[in-house]
């Protein structure tokens, strides 16, 4: 207890920090990840190299350096989320089509809410708890590191997010079945073989998928949307909603994952860089 205390103090004073400073952090620290310690480089390229066979060795290595000189920010900025006030989250983080948003609820259906690691994920939990009177479900895997998952979860519902982890994730839906709500999930994790068994073709690559969101949306019919958080400039996103189902009870399995995945693979084409690369996402093979 005392350790976590320490540490999110520490993580708390450290947020205090003007942007300007922890960016010049992120400066020195890119340099550090990049060209010292190589951080998880060989996971990087390999994961580069089978998801754009058709592109050059010179573009490939473009893309992870600008990977990695994004990893950086991304770090600094999930610090920076300890101490960011409801104002400073809607400057640097705007909508665009909230009406994807608005007029699902005015219809009193809840809604499942689908995103990746790309971009800033971490700010929009702000986002989404500032800018809506809805409860705000974030579906999340606990990290093996309890400490660490236990301070950021309590910077995650600063703003009155309702964390909950994914083996809870049905229970909880159904808690809050009367009351219109948004559940959020970062859906492009990697399952263990007895939580999926679906594969897709994403990124050139047999890749196993989790079918929870899916499965949730069919049971409970909520509209299924994606949340593409976009970065405009340093310091500054967008998230774009896009209704992708609007009734998941009438659609066949494995419809809505389908186009969930093949939704994230073409924002991911579109600009690699802002797609967390270091991520070990191709470890499950399919079984022979």
């Amino acid at each position: 207890m005392r350790k976590t205390s320490l540490l999110s103090f520490f993580i708390y004073l450290i947020s205090l920090l003007p942007f300007w400073v922890l960016y010049a952090c992120s400066d020195v620290l890119f340099v550090l990840l990049y060209y010292v310690i190589g951080y998880r480089r060989q996971v990087v390229y390999e994961n580069l190299t089978n998801a754009f066979p058709d592109k050059t060795h010179k573009e490939r290595m473009e893309i992870a350096r600008k990977f990695y000189r994004f990893l950086p920010d991304l770090i600094v900025e999930a610090i920076k989320m300890r101490s960011m006030s409801a104002k400073e989250v809607n400057k640097r983080m705007a909508y665009r089509q909230p009406e994807e948003l608005e007029r699902h609820f005015e219809l009193g259906k809840d809604i499942i809410a689908l995103t990746a690691h790309y971009g800033n994920w971490e700010w929009g939990i702000h986002k989404i708890s500032v800018s809506t009177k809805n409860p705000a479900l974030i579906i999340y895997k606990p990290l093996s590191n309890k400490t660490i998952n236990e301070i950021y979860n309590r910077i995650r519902s600063r703003f009155g997010a309702i964390m909950v982890p994914m083996k809870q994730t049905l229970r909880k839906v159904l808690e809050y079945r009367n009351r219109p709500h948004i559940s959020v999930f970062v859906a492009d994790q990697t399952p263990s073989y007895t939580e999926s068994d679906y594969y897709v073709q994403f990124l050139n690559q047999n890749t196993l998928v989790f079918m929870g969101a899916e499965k949730i949306a069919r049971k409970t019919n909520a509209p299924v949307i994606f949340c593409h958080i976009d970065r405009i400039k340093r310091g500054y996103y967008c998230c774009t909603f896009t209704t992708l189902v609007e009734n998941p009870a009438e659609t066949a399995e494995h419809e809505v994952t389908d186009l969930y995945n093949k939704f994230t693979e073409d924002i991911i084409r579109n600009k690699p860089e802002l797609w967390l690369w270091s991520h070990r996402r191709w470890k499950r093979k399919p079984k022979q």
